[in-house]
Parts: C-alpha cells; sequence; structure tokens
C-alpha cells in the first residue's frame, strides 16, 4: 500500500453509499467511486457540499450544483500548483492520490548524480511532469488529448516551471515510444497512467486488457543504461497490483532492481478508514 497523506489543499471529509466527500481548497465535491461499498460515517457534513456529480442511468452523468463556484480554482501540493475544475465526466483534472508517486519520482530524481530524462506517457494534465521538472529532470510528456496538454501547460506556468525543459507532445503513446526507438531516445525515468479503454491521437483503441503488455514491454526498450524507475498506474476495476507487477518483472527481466507494488490509498478525515484510488507498481535501482 502507498499511502498519500502529504496535502493541506485536499482533503477527502467522508465517504460512504458510493460517493466521496472531498474538500478541494475551499470547495467541496461530492463524487461518484464504486469502491465505497461502506455506510456514511458523517452524514451531516454531506449538506455542505456545493456541487455533486449524478450518475445517468443511461451511462454518464452530470454535475449538480449547489452553490455557484468559479470557473476553475487552484490547488496546491508543496511547490507545485494546478487548475482544478468539474469536468464533463465527475473528474476534476488531478488525482491526488498519485502525490505519493510523486514523492518517490522527486527523490529519485534529486539522488541522481546526473540530470534525469523521464517519459511520461499518458500524462493528462501533467502532474508527474510538474513533479519530475520540479526535482531536475528533463521531461517529455505523450497525451494524446490536446485539451489536456494545453492544461498541462498552464500548470506548468502556473507553478513557475514554464521555463524548465519539457517537452508537451500530443501523440499516440505507443506510436511515439516506436519512434523513439528508431531514433535511440532513452529515458532513465518512465512513468505510464493508461487508462481502461482510450483512444489515441489517430482514433486507435486502446484496451488495458489487450494492449498493456506489449506498451510496456516496448516502453521497456527506452531505458537508459543508468535507469531509475519505471511505473506503471492502473485505474483498471479487478486489474491486481500483481498483474502489473507480473509485466514488469518479465518486461525488465535481467535489469535487477526492485518491483514494489499496491493499492494507492488515501486517508478520510477523521476516521481509520483509508481510501483505495487504484494501483501503482514501481521499478527502481
Amino acid at each position: 500500500m502507498f499511502l498519500t497523506d502529504g496535502w493541506q489543499d485536499y482533503t477527502i471529509l467522508d465517504a460512504g453509499d458510493g460517493m466521496k466527500l472531498e474538500k478541494w481548497g475551499d470547495v467541496i465535491l461530492s463524487r461518484p467511486d464504486p469502491q465505497v461499498i461502506w455506510a456514511k460515517q458523517a452524514p451531516a457534513l454531506w449538506n455542505t457540499a456545493h456541487a455533486e456529480y449524478l450518475r445517468s442511468d443511461r451511462g454518464g452523468g452530470s454535475w449538480k450544483f449547489f452553490k455557484q463556484l468559479p470557473e476553475r480554482w487552484t490547488v496546491s501540493y508543496g511547490g507545485l500548483k494546478f487548475y482544478v475544475r468539474p469536468t464533463g465526466f465527475k473528474h476534476t483534472g488531478l488525482f491526488p492520490e498519485q502525490a505519493a508517486n510523486w514523492d518517490f519520482m522527486a527523490d529519485m530524481i534529486r539522488r541522481a548524480s546526473f540530470k534525469p530524462r523521464v517519459l511520461n506517457l499518458f500524462a493528462y494534465t501533467g502532474g508527474a511532469t510538474l513533479a519530475c521538472a520540479q526535482a531536475g529532470a528533463q521531461v517529455t510528456h505523450i497525451d494524446a488529448a490536446r485539451s489536456m496538454n494545453g492544461w498541462a501547460k498552464e500548470n506548468l506556468t502556473l507553478s513557475g516551471l514554464a521555463d524548465r525543459p519539457v517537452r508537451i507532445l500530443a501523440d499516440d503513446c505507443l506510436k511515439f515510444v516506436l519512434r523513439e526507438q528508431r531514433r535511440g531516445n532513452r529515458y532513465d525515468g518512465i512513468v505510464m497512467d493508461p487508462p481502461s479503454y482510450g483512444r489515441g491521437a489517430d482514433g486507435k483503441v486502446f484496451r488495458t486488457e489487450d494492449d498493456l503488455f506489449h506498451l510496456v514491454g516496448e516502453t521497456a526498450k527506452l531505458l537508459s543504461d543508468t535507469p531509475l524507475f519505471f511505473l506503471v498506474n492502473s485505474y483498471t476495476t479487478g486489474l491486481s497490483s500483481v498483474v502489473c507487477q507480473n509485466l514488469l518483472r518479465i518486461c525488465l527481466a535481467g535489469r535487477g532492481g526492485t518491483i514494489d507494488a499496491g493499492d494507492l490509498c488515501l486517508p478520510v478525515q477523521g476516521q481509520e478508514v483509508l481510501l483505495p484510488c487504484g494501483t501503482t507498481t514501481r521499478w527502481h535501482t
């Protein structure tokens, strides 16, 4: 298990009945979470929500606003700053549990005796990109969604990192990896956060159960002779961290190193309850 407990601008106030009540800065949001199968422990707190995401019987859903919210606002983690806002599919543009991985990668980068090159695949709005850049790495950020890449650029500027050596590219992750192989480019750190199901920039469908092993195997070929880490995150329901552990053992055979795997978790305020938020698997030297 990897516990993320260093946030000051983000808190889970309560969780229960398939929902979680979160405080993002000064804004309180109620969002669905399929892992929450227990009852709410602090029912009165739920009346403080500024907005709630309601699922539709036909799939997807929509936000119900109880109070007027700004179009977007900022939250901070350490020296990093991020824009957040309610998006069309319950998300806010940030996965707070990933801060445990940001800290891990930043520590590995700072301890290196050279300036590492890091590849961030399915990079979304750039949480890992910012953390690695702040720690001193040269980062290549790949995501098929141009809107997410634009958001990542805004987060870089917001965090005072716009002058850091960061490339943000809209591309299909596997195609980019294969081109990097041909170009002879190598990376000292790799992190990927593949979707359970998604479409690349050219419309190609990605399915974890069909495509993840191939992607990890090809991406592993980009590791340098002085590698620091290779992280695989997963939010696919039912995909055990042991599966990704097996993938890395197979794809990185002969490289030595250590593999740690488990659930990413967030604490619930004032309770002895932890909320599981996907899995992460870390290979590191």
